[in-house]
């Protein structure tokens, strides 16, 4: 369980990394991505922060996570730049992307098209007895 302070580290570091984040992609010039920070979980020990990204178009979503987590230094100096005040010790950051809402969206078209599991027992996966 999450306790108040890993909470409230973890929302400092999303707040100012969506602005880190977003200022590379309006100081590159990119016009067509959006980068958005949909959690950050930072561990009990307070020493890793777990960064789920949401990225627009999800076509670039793969290379836009490669080229963050080859810049990670640089958005951990800009983070604890920002941070200094409030953290001593800034986490090591550790980016992933965040694909609930590509899930939810299938759950949705699932529903609204033939591939309705609830009307089609075909598409649901058998479940294995002991």
């Amino acid at each position: 369980m999450e306790t108040n302070r890993q909470k409230k580290i973890g929302g400092v570091i999303q707040k100012d990394l969506v602005d880190i984040l977003q200022g590379e992609v309006r100081k590159n010039g990119v016009t067509n991505l959006v980068i958005s920070v949909s959690k950050v979980l930072v561990t009990s020990d307070l020493s890793v922060a777990t960064v789920h990204l949401s990225i627009f178009p999800q076509e670039k979503a793969k290379e836009t996570l490669e080229a963050i987590k080859t810049n990670t230094n640089l958005i951990k100096h800009d983070l604890s730049q920002r941070v200094r005040m409030q953290l001593r010790r800034v986490p090591n950051l550790v980016f992933f992307i965040d694909d609930s809402l590509d899930y939810i969206e299938k759950i949705d078209n699932a529903l609204k098209n033939q591939e309705n599991p609830i009307e089609n027992r075909d598409l649901l996966e058998k479940r294995r007895l002991f």
